[in-house]
């Protein structure tokens, strides 16, 4: 499971780049409380914070995410998607959104794409995240709430919406049943 990787991982690039926690924290905006428990604590953050995180320490998001293949083409099938991450905020708080990382193993990849679980837990989040960047989102099932600056969008299966995610957003579950996307990000390097 990716908790495992991202804190180990992190404290790696850090010392490579003999880059303090406080340091970190300046240039991701993101707390020293939030990166410390990232690194030492296990915990691991949603998309946007991580995606901070790798863009200060000068690596690609996938590094976090498995960039240990080359494989081309990459297929993942229905059977064999393993859950990459969850948003986690703090070890006691549920799991809102369960992400399943499907271009892991290509290493020279320019998008991350995901099959995304949005769990109840999602539909009450207020939290808002931005990176640089943009993102494609297809609802497959389930009713999806985005939230996109200052407006709402409430999506159905088959609906899409692209964005830039430097615009701060939130995507979760319009209601107490639990959705499903595919997701695509791009990260500019």
């Amino acid at each position: 499971m990716l908790a495992s990787k991202v804190g180990p991982r992190m404290a790696k690039f850090m010392a490579q780049n003999d880059m303090s926690i406080d340091t970190l924290a300046e240039r991701t905006g993101l707390s020293v409380t939030l990166l410390t428990s990232i690194r030492d604590d296990e915990v691991y953050p949603s998309l946007g914070p991580l995606v901070k995180i790798a863009r200060a320490l000068g690596v690609r998001l996938g590094t976090f995410l498995d960039d240990q293949g080359g494989v081309d083409p990459l297929i993942v099938r229905r059977t064999e998607r393993r859950s990459a991450l969850s948003t986690l905020r703090a070890k006691d708080r549920p799991v809102k959104t369960k992400f399943y990382a499907l271009g892991r193993d290509k290493t020279d990849r320019h998008m991350e794409p995901f099959y995304v679980e949005l769990l109840p837990e999602s539909a009450q989040e207020t939290e808002l995240s931005s990176h640089e960047g943009e993102e494609f989102i297809v609802v497959l099932e389930g009713r999806v709430k985005v939230v996109y600056g200052k407006e709402t969008h409430r999506l159905e299966p088959g609906d899409s919406i692209y964005y830039n995610s430097i615009v701060p957003h939130h995507v979760g579950t319009l209601d107490d049943a639990t959705a499903a996307i595919y997701a695509v990000l791009y990260i500019p390097e």
